[in-house]
């Protein structure tokens, strides 16, 4: 054999050892990730429920939520919007969670001489006595919702022992301006009352 077979040969050789396929995709591998991936995402899932759930226990002592009584007067006000909850007054990031009042929903306001009933489809209504009212204001954001400053009409109230901020968002933010002036017309007259 000559020299410039012998390169010839050993270059084929090599180009045919180069020609050889990708190493396979490792599935099992693969797979492993995936499952211990969705595993982890289970565990956290489960350790903020349970969160969840050790802070309604320890709110267990707020007092049952008064229902809407039947025949509640001539209506002042009314609003069509959403309920984003309720925390702590003062403590915009305390989020209460008892009797449902965490749970976010669509909610129907409507004032009254009695006081503020509010409507949620899907979770439990509840209904605020007027002597209960300590006052409204604008804010921007309570407890896992930021808006707009004034975009978030925050009413508070007393409820047992506590003080409690409740946020609403009305479906026509305009409205806020009329229900933060009817809502402290109403506690300033209550409180002169008293």
């Amino acid at each position: 054999m000559t020299p410039a077979t012998q390169l010839a040969a050993t270059l084929a050789t090599t180009l045919a050892d180069e020609k050889k396929s990708a190493a396979v995709t490792d599935w099992a591998a693969r797979l492993g990730w995936l499952v211990g991936l969705a595993l982890f995402v289970a565990l956290v899932y489960w350790l903020m429920r349970e969160g969840w759930k050790w802070r309604g226990t320890l709110q267990s002592d707020l007092p049952e939520l008064p229902e809407v009584p039947d025949g509640l007067g001539p209506e002042k006000l009314s609003m069509s919007g959403r309920y984003h909850g309720s925390t702590t007054a003062g403590q915009w990031l305390d989020r209460i969670v008892a009797h449902g009042l965490g749970s976010r929903s669509r909610a129907e306001l409507t004032l009254t001489d009695e006081g503020l009933a509010v409507e949620r489809p899907g979770a439990t209504d509840f209904f605020i006595p007027a002597g209960a009212l300590r006052g409204a204001r604008l804010d921007k954001g309570i407890a896992g919702k930021v808006l707009t400053e004034g975009g978030l009409l925050v009413v508070t109230w007393a409820h047992g022992e506590k003080l409690i901020d409740s946020g609403f968002r009305s479906d026509h933010a305009a409205e806020h301006t009329t229900w933060v002036d009817t809502l402290n017309q109403m506690t300033n007259h209550t409180e002169g009352a008293r």
